[in-house]
């Protein structure tokens, strides 16, 4: 099969090829290069360098998450034109350090353009006019992810955004539609809420949260409603108008639309069937445990292998490809444990290890603290910075004391769920953070009267 492509001018050799400038990938591409290794990194589009989280997801959606949480009393559209201005010149300064980053390695070749395989080991690069090729010993497939497209009659209108566009809104919406009810839709509501919008997130299921447990979820809906959130649910989306978006559940008033629906990978223009490398129905990248493709010494990591989307996930398939080419080649994916997550609503929601609802469907015996933030009398900081919405919720394995997992819906959640992550890896037990000794003001110090009210399952 042919790429499609004219003929090569010139053929570039490497020792690696990259394949987009997330995070694995550059830091594999630094790493290796600095070693004196020939390295190749290839992205298509100049406003992704350094990748997705620092352009688009993580940073600075958190920047405006948290201009939004200073607004204050100033007025509501010109104030989030001022936090747009401001994450365009915090992410315009990372992207910059990034491109330095690799810049100052001298083995290291940047070249902007798009590419497809031709081959197994070799792919095609158009820049404008030209055209080159790159063979290289081991390739990276490290092109992530893009926001799902909303298949409905009016999707194409102007004012229907995604997760990228609707960080630079020309004005702020009066009533913001948010479709999806996933931890991304949960964010920006909770956003465009502090804004000034008026926020309806529309859920198609019965149920918003399913996959929470219901003390949890009742806690989240709470308060993103008492941020000014509707919540929607049974709302199928049939189409989308000027002003509203017709559902099943009745016509919701829209001015502007975001659809949160998920997330499919950036894997067709690569035309990956002329390497012979595999995907799955959705189009993302089939690994192993090793992150290798079914092609030999071609890796797919980040976003793009279809595994969980965080940046430090993809930080770990650095080190696990890395290990492979420098290394003993022991790493795999599993070796990772009581792996955290945040959701940055306000407050953070954060987890780690199971849900409650996870042990009783697997059978797992455990006990169980659950409190109300509000309510715990040994952590004032939530009182003193003024936000006492959420709870704290812990599992722990009766026959070892250990945690099996833990819900922090607070103040510092963030930073929390990684001493429990941390605590889970190192066996650390549950009667020994409970006895700890920690810094007062503080979140950690919950944990001195949440784990005291440990009791079995189905118990108060």
């Amino acid at each position: 099969m042919t790429s499609g492509y004219d003929d090569a001018s010139q053929t570039v050799q490497a020792d690696l090829l990259v394949l987009g400038w997330g995070k694995a990938g550059k830091t594999l591409a630094r790493d290796l290069g600095s070693r004196g290794q020939r390295v190749v990194l290839i992205e298509r589009d100049d406003a992704m360098i350094g990748g997705t989280c620092i352009n688009v997801a993580c940073v600075p959606t958190k920047d405006l998450i948290d201009s939004a949480e200073h607004r204050g009393d100033a007025e509501p559209s010109a104030y989030l034109q001022q936090a747009i201005a401001s994450r365009d010149s915090l992410i315009d300064k990372l992207r910059a350090a990034n491109r330095k980053m690799l810049e100052s390695v001298d083995t290291v070749t940047l070249i902007s353009g798009e590419a497809r395989f031709v081959s197994p080991h070799r792919v095609r690069v158009r820049a404008g006019n030209d055209v080159l090729d790159v063979v290289a010993d081991s390739i990276v497939i490290n092109t992530g992810t893009s926001p799902a497209p909303l298949d409905v009659p009016g999707a194409d209108l102007g004012h229907v955004h995604t997760s990228q566009s609707i960080q630079h809104i020309a004005q702020l919406p009066e009533n913001l539609a948010i479709i999806g009810g996933g931890f991304i839709a949960m964010e920006f509501a909770s956003m465009f809420a502090a804004f000034g919008s008026k926020v309806r997130i529309l859920e198609r299921s019965e149920v918003f949260g399913a996959r929470l447990d219901d003390d949890v979820r009742d806690a989240v809906v709470a308060t993103l409603r008492d941020r000014g959130v509707e919540i929607v649910t049974e709302a199928q989306v049939q189409a989308i108008e000027a002003d509203a978006v017709v559902t099943s559940a009745g016509r919701i008033p829209a001015d502007a639309v975001l659809a949160a629906i998920g997330r499919v990978p950036e894997t067709k223009a690569l035309h990956l069937d002329a390497a012979g490398i595999v995907t799955d129905k959705r189009g993302f990248i089939q690994v192993d445990e090793h992150l290798r493709t079914n092609v030999p010494k071609v890796w797919a990591v980040g976003d793009v292998n279809g595994g969980p989307q965080f940046t430090y996930i993809s930080l770990d398939d650095y080190r696990i490809v890395r290990d492979q080419l420098i290394g003993e080649g022991k790493r795999s994916a599993a070796d990772r444990i009581a792996v955290p997550t945040t959701t940055f609503i306000t407050p953070p929601l954060a987890q780690v290890g199971l849900m409650e609802r996870e042990a009783r469907e697997r059978g797992i015996e455990y006990l169980v603290a659950a409190k109300d933030i509000a309510a715990i009398a040994a952590m004032p900081r939530p009182k003193i910075v003024g936000e006492t919405h959420g709870l704290m919720k812990f599992l722990v394995d009766p026959a070892t004391d250990l945690l099996l997992g833990a819900t922090i819906f607070s103040v510092d959640a963030q930073e929390l769920i990684n001493l429990l992550a941390l605590a889970m890896r190192a066996g650390v037990t549950a009667s020994e953070l409970r006895a700890g000794i920690w810094t007062h003001p503080s979140s950690t110090e919950a944990l001195n009267e949440v784990l005291g009210g440990l009791h079995p399952a189905g118990q108060a």
